[in-house]
């Protein structure tokens, strides 16, 4: 991937994980990727409104997924599109934890496993340092 992109996938998104929304200095011994919102395998391309800048638990629990199942109705949901959909929309953080606030937030939320407790202890510590944790 051509350098020009990747700094522009993550100066978009102000070195934050596009899905959970932590700080890239939060994880300093683990780099945040280029993901693909749309896998190559699914006919995804390297445009740049395909893809964002993900941190490594959600570029990794997301794998090639566009969809998963809404724990509250138990129907298959996409995935938060950073590209296309606002993530205040979606989500709200409570104290540490990310809460889903439709089918989209919710499914993504249980999928990328955003309420992880390393996710929430680094989510706790930002708030203990007077930071948000999302931004």
């Amino acid at each position: 991937m051509k350098r020009s992109i990747r700094r522009l996938v993550r100066a978009r998104a102000a070195d934050r994980c596009e899905y959970c929304r932590l700080p890239q200095r939060s994880a300093p011994l683990v780099g945040f990727h280029v993901e693909h919102i749309t896998a190559r395998q699914h006919g995804g391309t390297d445009d740049a409104d395909n893809l964002c800048w993900s941190c490594h638990r959600c570029n990794q629990s997301k794998g090639p997924n566009l969809t998963g199942i809404d724990p509250l109705k138990g129907r298959l949901t996409p995935l938060f599109h950073p590209r296309r959909q606002h993530w205040r929309r979606h989500f709200r953080i409570d104290g540490t934890a990310i809460v889903g606030l439709t089918r989209v937030g919710r499914t993504t939320v249980a999928v990328l496993d955003m309420n992880a407790a390393p996710r929430v202890e680094l989510r706790r510590q930002l708030l203990a340092a007077g930071e948000s944790p999302v931004g």
